[in-house]
């Protein structure tokens, strides 16, 4: 995003104009933005066979999965829903991995029917897995490394009190179920959490894992998870996938020449593609001065945006209606009945009600975690693509949020 002759614009586009055309709220997403950090992690990564899988979660809108695709980006999908919307925007089985989490085998099952690499986390499930196919399907096991990592105890996942991963304390009893069913191990999977700044965390997961591989002679890859840590305001830090790359494309060499032949690295970034990629455009309903506080009351709230309330996220806010207006210090809060904060001490250009705030960095998990909660409809969603701004989700309607309610006599 930029300002431009005083309009706050992406690629050419007015967001002002944007909230004319679609209304508010309104989620916007800049394809050039993800189109560059998929080519920061293909160069970070040169030389090194590296397969970038999108985890669909963090956005999942169809016309977002085919972008991803026509930039050569596979997918990781976590559910049965995600992988039939990634069939849906063109994916082939062969760009796809299912990494899913307490889920019942009949799910699984069906996703390895649809020829998707699996990776399983649990001993029961792979257990299931061998009972079922032995080793006619390749599966790929995920370990929990007992590393504490990321930004927010809520998105860490590799701890050893983590229900992610299957304990490296447990490799004997993995093992033994490989070995019972002849299981084909075709990769090793880890991921310890989200907002990760030190690449250090990455080098020492690495070395658990080349540790691990050397009981599991047929692999082809090794999966890093991800989690990289992205800019949520000036001046904050992100994760260098500059030397990230350079350090593990050093230790992922010497690892394979020690292995016998060369593997390939598969990482599955989420909010590092897409999450400076997206804004939510609210409009200000209410500026409310009190004794202590002046509030922003806006016309959207957690039920579209959970972040700050659930992970107290900081997402930088600029007032697009006011680009050179005196600033004043705000609470931004929603219009849910809850204390639906979503941005403490923010310093915005003097707000009257009627403009129009952009909040940053909403691409990841802000519509995809979004609710109908208080019977509130959810934002349509516009992709700028090429410059030009395309509407790829319609906005709710209430008969939208009835269509699947069943209305009985009483």
């Amino acid at each position: 995003m930029q300002i431009k002759d005083q309009r706050y614009v992406i690629q050419g586009v007015d967001l002002v104009d944007l909230t004319k055309e679609h209304g508010t709220p309104l989620y916007v997403y800049d394809a050039s933005k993800i189109a560059r950090q998929v080519e920061v992690m293909k160069n970070a990564f040169a030389g090194q066979e590296m397969k970038i899988k999108y985890a669909a979660k963090a956005l999942t809108n169809i016309s977002i999965l085919k972008l991803m695709r026509s930039l050569g980006v596979g997918l990781d999908v976590v559910s049965r829903q995600e992988l039939e919307l990634a069939f849906k925007a063109g994916y082939a089985s062969t760009d796809i991995q299912f990494t899913p989490n307490g889920v019942d085998f009949e799910e699984i099952k069906w996703a390895a029917g649809q020829g998707v690499q699996v990776t399983l986390d649990n001993i029961s499930m792979l257990e299931k897995f061998g009972q079922c196919y032995g080793g006619e399907k390749p599966c790929c096991i995920r370990f929990n490394p007992h590393i504490m990592a990321g930004g927010h105890l809520k998105i860490s996942t590799g701890h050893i009190d983590s229900k992610f991963g299957i304990s490296i304390l447990q490799l004997s009893e993995i093992k033994e179920v490989v070995n019972k069913f002849g299981l084909q191990v075709n990769g090793l999977h880890i991921h310890t959490g989200s907002d990760i700044l030190d690449t250090e965390v990455f080098l020492r997961g690495a070395s658990i894992l080349y540790g691990i591989a050397e009981s599991f002679p047929d692999l082809e890859y090794i999966d890093f998870g991800s989690g990289f840590k992205v800019s949520y305001q000036e001046g904050d830090p992100a994760t260098d996938i500059v030397d990230l790359g350079e350090n593990l494309k050093v230790d992922f060499k010497a690892f394979c020449q020690q292995y016998g032949r060369p593997l390939e690295i598969w990482f599955e970034p989420g909010k590092f593609l897409v999450s400076e990629a997206g804004t939510l455009l609210v409009n200000s309903n209410v500026v409310k001065t009190t004794p202590a506080t002046v509030f922003v009351g806006v016309d959207s709230g957690m039920n579209h945006l959970i972040r700050p309330m659930m992970y107290d996220s900081h997402h930088e806010m600029v007032n697009i209606s006011n680009l050179n207006g005196h600033t004043r210090v705000y609470a931004v809060v929603g219009y849910i009945c809850e204390t639906d904060t979503l941005g403490w001490n923010v310093t915005l250009n003097e707000v009257t009600e009627g403009d129009v705030i952009a909040i940053k960095n909403t691409g990841a998990y802000g519509f995809s975690m979004s609710s109908n909660y208080n019977s509130r409809l959810r934002p349509a969603e516009v992709l700028i693509l090429d410059g030009k701004a395309h509407l790829i989700r319609r906005r709710e309607l209430l008969a939208d949020l009835i269509a699947t309610q069943i209305s009985i006599d009483i």
